[in-house]
């Protein structure tokens, strides 16, 4: 699904989506077995084979291609004797899959991982936020007791018709400031650098697009940093006819006048690597590639790995490799099934691996790269990859799967049933799950959808090295799960009111008491909304955006939040401190391009010892004393009203 596509149409379907879930979800169930795949003859190599030559790449795809002709034709054929001798007709087969707290004193970003940034909309330069809104970067200054804006530009290249393109994600890296988005215009992700220096001046650099597919998730972030490194993952959807090596990953510089002659490939075919059996990919052949580039260098030069395998995916990345779970939906005999393959490709740019594996995880927290060399990872029977709102429909039986990370081999074995460890199926739609210390909390609430009336939830808390299971009961629904240091916070709805529930999570875990905001929900659903900043063991403060009561999960994309909460945890004993409210709802921007806050627009920030609250265009700074959080100042920082913004074409 593109999103190209009018705000309202995407609204339309999105809510339309979900009603379609609830009356045809799958009742899947997860078996570790794969009949179709012959044990191998030798013992498996540890990495998995790259293609040899270019041409030997082609024939594979034409193979492919040839194989699921005739699969397609002889289905057909079933089908019309199998309807022609059944007079009653046959029920309808399902629709196949649709194509922590951080850290570290100077981050804005609720990570997953400690040490690996991700792609987001507000980052921290110094004395400087970084605000990457509609398609423009802004720079505010904080320090020095500070709260003024400096600087705006354009978050694209001078020249360009930018009405086609979504910019969704920002890094800074040193003294680089990364803009990633998708371009439908030019084809392909898009990468602008731009310099940002100690007074928080932008200028920009350098443009580079990356041939690719759409790498839109309703939950994941397509770019990483760990150190100096760019790392992002983007799918190639091969097989629909044409030469495949015309649309493997490739590079090209932007410059007025630039052609696709220009694009340079990254992934040789000799980079490009298989499993060692037959392919299930009946729904399309996906080159799933993680590129890395060296930002430390002023010169652009990325390396590139790719993986052939069935288009629905989900990817994690840890701290040293990047793991894709791909899945393949099949009709036979009238019963769903799933084929699933789990990528292993390591950073250090050393052949990837894999291992055959059924279900799918619902997202990038569905996984846990544990200290003790092992992957731990939440499956379900029926779960619908991450790409665009996939991991909102995810539903069947529910196991913990879980092996050594050297239990990798060249994709010619399934992993053994043992590994897969059956957990409590859940009530309801909007699967969550996160991994928080010793244990692995899930359930399900409102998500996208229209917030229910629910009255007790149930929250299965895992202790995910032994498989031991707590039931918890929740006075609302799951929507988001965040860790509190050693413990967790449960945020959710019961359709009126939103709750925050902290979870200790020791020997034995336990819901202590919840605290309720009357009249409100989300105000955002991304995992960035979140933000928890610990002053003590068992302190500290988090803020979350709020919104109206009962508003449905797609209403962000058109609301913005009407205030930030702020809550003090002492000991899991929550107390509000206040909220700092948004004034300003007015898009009135001039905005050119990426004018739907996909990601969303409202941010508690904790910088050193002050407290802030980004919502749109606005930021309010709040002062905490006797329990209480007071606003002191706020600024708008609207081009409107701030400062115009540059768009370099007049330096051309």
């Amino acid at each position: 699904m593109k999103r190209t596509m009018s705000i309202s149409a995407a609204l339309v379907m999105i809510a339309a989506s979900f009603f379609v879930y609830v009356y045809t979800a799958s009742n899947g169930t997860i078996s570790a077995a794969n009949p179709d795949v012959e044990p191998p003859a030798s013992p498996p190599r540890k990495t998995m084979r790259a293609f040899r030559s270019e041409q030997e790449l082609k024939d594979y795809v034409r193979r492919w291609q040839e194989e699921r002709r005739r699969d397609y034709e002889r289905r057909a054929e079933e089908q019309k004797a199998m309807s022609s001798s059944n007079a009653t007709g046959l029920a309808a087969s399902p629709a196949p899959a649709a194509k922590s707290a951080n850290e570290a004193d100077d981050s804005v970003t609720n990570n997953q991982h400690a040490g690996v940034d991700e792609g987001g909309i507000v980052k921290l330069h110094g004395d400087h936020l970084v605000i990457l809104r509609r398609g423009r970067l802004f720079t505010v200054k904080v320090g020095d007791n500070s709260l003024r804006p400096v600087d705006s530009a354009d978050a694209f290249a001078p020249g360009v018709d930018p009405r086609s393109d979504w910019y969704d994600e920002m890094l800074v890296a040193g003294d680089t400031v990364v803009v990633i988005g998708y371009s439908y215009g030019r084809g392909g992700t898009e990468i602008n650098l731009f310099d940002i220096d100690r007074q928080g001046g932008l200028d920009y650099r350098s443009t580079y697009h990356l041939r690719s597919n759409d790498y839109y998730s309703s939950r994941n972030y397509a770019s990483r940093l760990i150190g100096s490194k760019l790392v992002f993952y983007t799918p190639m959807y091969l097989g629909y006819g044409g030469d495949p090596l015309e649309r493997l990953p490739a590079v090209r510089k932007w410059h007025k006048g630039v052609t696709d002659k220009e694009f340079e490939r990254i992934v040789p075919a000799t980079s490009i690597y298989r499993a060692e059996r037959p392919l299930e990919a009946s729904y399309g052949l996906a080159l799933h590639t993680v590129t890395t580039c060296d930002l430390a260098s002023r010169e652009f030069k990325c390396t590139a790995t790719g993986t052939i395998g069935s288009p629905g995916r989900v990817f994690y990345v840890s701290p040293s490799s990047v793991y894709v779970w791909t899945s393949d939906w099949n009709y036979r005999s009238e019963k769903a099934a799933s084929s699933s393959m789990l990528y292993k490709m390591p950073l250090d740019g050393s052949a990837p691996s894999a291992v055959g594996t059924v279900g799918s995880p619902v997202d990038q927290f569905s996984f846990l790269e544990s200290d003790d060399q092992h992957l731990n990872v939440l499956i379900r029977s029926d779960g619908r990859g991450e790409q665009m709102w996939g991991s909102e429909f995810a539903a069947g039986d529910v196991a913990l799967f879980r092996m050594p990370i050297d239990g990798f081999s060249d994709g010619s074995l399934d992993a053994p049933r043992y590994r897969y460890r059956e957990m409590p199926k859940p009530e309801g739609y909007t699967f969550q799950n996160r991994f928080v210390g010793d244990y692995l909390l899930y359930g399900t609430g409102s998500g996208w959808g229209r917030a229910r009336n629910i009255d007790s939830a149930d929250l299965f808390a895992v202790r995910w090295t032994t498989g031991d299971v707590s039931e918890l009961r929740l006075k609302h629904g799951v929507d988001r799960i965040e860790q509190l240091g050693n413990d967790a916070v449960i945020v959710g709805t019961n359709g009126n009111d939103l709750y925050f529930s902290p979870v200790r999570l020791g020997g034995k875990p336990e819901v202590k008491e919840s605290y309720s905001r009357r009249n409100a929900s989300q105000g955002e659903l991304r995992s960035h909304g979140f933000f928890y900043k610990p002053d003590g063991r068992d302190s500290g403060l988090l803020g979350l955006p709020i919104a109206r009561e009962g508003r449905p999960g797609y209403r962000r994309l058109v609301e913005g939040s009407a205030a930030i909460l702020f809550l003090r945890n002492d000991g899991l004993s929550f107390n509000e401190l206040g909220e700092m409210e948004s004034r300003n709802s007015s898009n009135n921007d001039g905005c050119r391009a990426s004018c739907v806050d996909w990601y969303g627009n409202a941010r508690p920030l904790f910088i050193r010892d002050r407290v802030f609250a980004l919502l749109g265009y606005e930021i309010v700074e709040g002062n905490v004393n006797d329990g209480r959080i007071r606003e002191t100042r706020r600024i708008n920082y609207s081009p409107r009203v701030g400062f115009a913004t540059r768009s370099y074409e007049k330096d051309e």
